[in-house]
């Protein structure tokens, strides 16, 4: 039996933070650019790596609703989620996918969120990266990198470079996703 829309369902399908959750090769790849900024010295904090397909779709189709881009009577069902999105009237709806925005913390986001992206893919990770003074830190080859510019944190150019060495790409947004990382840039 469904369950009808609203926040409750903005609880089920948790991101993950586990690096467990990464796919091969990226994984291995992370692991090993963590390990070089941790003996560096720099300070590492892991807020997401796996963004669950379902809840992806929760997401979009939430955000579809509440902004009358779809009718929810029309949205394609997902296996595994028993959702209702239809309520007793189409503002009750309405209503229910707002609210479910909301708890999402997408008040603000001018677009639906994508079904699909590197998150859900096993293949982006948000890393929160910090040093106090120069940062010197092995890049793949195994060459000392000295970063002494700023700022000290993961928007660095000069990290950028070191993360790309082992096959782990800063985000291509212009600095609006500060930490997020993954297989290309995307």
């Amino acid at each position: 039996m469904s369950i009808l829309s609203g926040p409750a369902w903005c609880r089920a399908f948790p991101d993950s933070d586990s690096l467990l959750d990464l796919k091969f090769p990226f994984d291995t790849a992370v692991n090993n650019f963590i390990t070089a900024l941790k003996a560096a010295g720099a300070r590492v904090s892991i807020s997401a790596t796996l963004h669950p397909p379902e809840r992806a779709w929760l997401m979009h189709w939430a955000w579809m609703i509440a902004k009358g881009k779809i009718d929810p009577a029309q949205v394609p069902a997902k296996k595994g989620v028993d959702i209702q999105w239809v309520h007793e009237t189409p503002e009750k709806s309405r209503q229910s996918a707002v609210a479910m925005v909301n708890a999402y913390g997408m008040q603000g986001v001018p677009v639906a969120p994508v079904l699909h992206s590197r998150y859900t893919e096993g293949h982006a990770i948000d890393i929160d990266i910090s040093w106090v003074n120069n940062l010197k830190i092995k890049n793949k080859a195994g060459e000392y990198v000295e970063i002494i510019s700023f700022p000290r944190n993961a928007m660095n150019i000069e990290l950028a470079q070191v993360g790309k060495s082992y096959g782990v790409m800063k985000c291509h947004d212009g600095g609006l996703d500060a930490p997020h990382w993954s297989v290309d840039g995307r």
